[in-house]
């Protein structure tokens, strides 16, 4: 019984990790200080520059558990995160095309490191993004990170 019952709990939990979508938000207005703890009491380890996309690991109360591009891990106040959404760019000379297709035109290319809007989330690996100066395009998912 109590292998069942192991069997059993061990399938739940990964049908629920397949199921569980990853949540992306970026920093607001403002720079954002990242804790090693969900206080401000706790160590400060970075400070995150506007705009700057994050993956939410985990929210207890007002305080997000985040991961940066880089995979370091730190928290911060939810009230600095907005829901806006901002990728970028993981790939040297990222070609942002006019559709999202290889042989479409190239609008423009974003070096490595380019901070882009995220208009539309990935379908079918492109992601439809803009960039500052107000030039839009489809990217291949592959090439951004935070999507």
């Amino acid at each position: 019984m109590l292998v069942r019952m192991f069997v059993f709990s061990a399938g739940l939990f990964a049908a629920s990790g397949a199921v569980h979508a990853l949540e992306y938000r970026s920093v607001g207005a403002a720079p954002a200080v990242l804790y090693d703890a969900p206080s401000p009491k706790g160590r400060k380890v970075f400070v995150a520059p506007r705009g700057m996309p994050v993956e939410v690991v985990l929210t207890y109360g007002e305080w997000v558990k985040v991961r940066d591009m880089s995979g370091d891990l730190a928290w911060v106040q939810s009230r600095f995160l907005a829901p806006r959404r901002n990728v970028v760019v993981s790939a040297a000379g990222a070609r942002v095309r006019s559709a999202a297709e290889e042989a479409a035109p190239v609008v423009f290319t974003a070096d490595k490191g380019v901070l882009l809007e995220l208009v539309d989330p990935p379908i079918a690996g492109w992601a439809r993004v803009r960039h500052r100066d107000g030039q839009s395009g489809f990217v291949r998912a592959a090439d951004v990170w935070g999507e």
